[in-house]
């Protein structure tokens, strides 16, 4: 039933913009909890991809003193990768275009992120 209703919340996060291919949760040690991902894309991979760039992200901020961390964005030719935190036990992947208009996608990602929260 949980992980029913978190692709729920990934199924409305991916049609508020043409913009977001992929999004996945993750839990904060590689596992995926729930995806919409295309065909072609491995779970397992970027579960554990996530949970890397996560890891290093929050060493990066805290040796560095930048505080908390919040968000992992990663801007590739192809396009876009935002990993941000949903609570303290899960992380919101999402994969976005490479024309993608990044300050709407933060707000949609969010808003996702908070339900994620309360729904865990």
């Amino acid at each position: 039933m949980r992980a029913e209703m978190l692709t729920s919340i990934l199924t409305e996060l991916n049609g508020t913009s043409a913009d977001i291919e992929a999004s996945g949760v993750i839990s904060t040690d590689g596992l995926m909890m729930a995806s919409v991902l295309p065909a072609g894309l491995d779970e397992d991979r970027v579960g554990a991809m996530s949970a890397a760039m996560l890891s290093l992200g929050d060493r990066t901020a805290q040796e560095l003193a930048r505080g908390t961390l919040e968000q992992v964005l990663i801007k590739g030719t192809d396009g876009y990768v935002l990993m941000t935190y949903a609570g303290e036990e899960a992380v919101l992947t999402v994969m976005a275009k490479t024309n993608a208009k990044l300050g709407l996608i933060f707000l949609d990602v969010k808003r996702a992120a908070e339900s994620i929260e309360e729904l865990l």
